[in-house]
């Protein structure tokens, strides 16, 4: 027989909340954690980014150390949405509403429920996607397919495609096709 009381629903109820919050937390710091890891490893590759050459003599090219597929991790497509999002590194460049730490300026902004159509119908585009889906993937495997008007031609690796699973790119697809441009931004 046991010595301790009986505990009531209220009680069971808000050990239950206790541990709910203190499951959120957990959630909430490895979140963290890795929104960390990553603006780190960004700022370590920033400082270490090879800069062009100003002087014709010097061919104008890219000098120094470079980002490498082997730097970045591969993304399985069994990690929840937020961390794919943190390994491929998609928000040191891109804002990504939803996304924790996604306000990057280097690349677009990825609300492509309305500016993907927008990109397909651009005549500018040569792609062979037909719909938003299909143009996030090409973009991600194939990025020079379409550079968006106002961004560097060649900020996007071209070897993203290598690092992100089939059903890495189909989930994160999935989530950047259903992301639109704020009402008060819209004309």
């Amino acid at each position: 027989m046991s010595d301790s009381p009986p505990t009531s629903s209220s009680d069971r109820d808000a050990t239950s909340d206790s541990k709910k919050a203190a499951a959120r937390r957990r959630e909430r710091s490895i979140t963290a954690w890795l929104v960390g890891a990553v603006l780190l490893f960004a700022l370590y590759t920033i400082s270490r980014t090879p800069t062009v050459s100003e002087h014709p003599k010097d061919g104008g090219g890219i000098t120094g150390p470079q980002l490498t597929p082997e730097m970045v991790p591969l993304v399985s497509g069994q990690e929840p949405l937020q961390v794919m999002f943190l390994k491929a590194g998609c928000p040191v460049c891109h804002t990504i509403p939803g996304i924790e730490g996604a306000q990057g300026r280097e690349g677009p902004a990825l609300r492509l429920g309305t500016t993907g159509p927008q990109r397909l119908a651009d005549p500018k585009y040569k792609g062979k996607a037909q719909t938003v889906r299909e143009y996030i993937v090409e973009s991600i495997v194939n990025p020079g397919v379409y550079i968006v008007p106002g961004y560097p031609t060649h900020a996007m690796p071209r070897w993203y495609g290598q690092k992100l699973s089939a059903e890495a790119l189909d989930q994160m697809a999935a989530y950047l096709e259903q992301l639109t441009e704020p009402s008060a931004a819209m004309p």
